[in-house]
């Protein structure tokens, strides 16, 4: 989570949000929070647990990558 809150203060185009899971159970319950750290990138990456930098940032890529090739090119 932290490397998150660090790349969302070094970018305007990341946000990073920590939720308190048993705070929010309506969101626990939606995303399947079964560990904690529950990392959700743009609702189309999902992973728990501690993951090297690296690896973060490798699903942070493979996220946005996967959103823009899926919006329709104009024309």
């Amino acid at each position: 989570m932290r490397l998150a809150q660090h790349m969302a203060i070094a970018s305007p185009r990341i946000t990073a949000e920590c939720i308190e899971a048993t705070e929010f159970p309506e969101l626990s319950q939606r995303y399947r929070v079964m560990a904690v750290p529950k990392i959700v990138i743009n609702d189309v990456l999902q992973f728990e647990g501690a993951i090297p930098e690296k690896d973060f940032l490798g699903a942070v890529l493979q996220a946005v990558d996967g959103q823009q090739s899926a919006q329709p090119m104009n024309e």
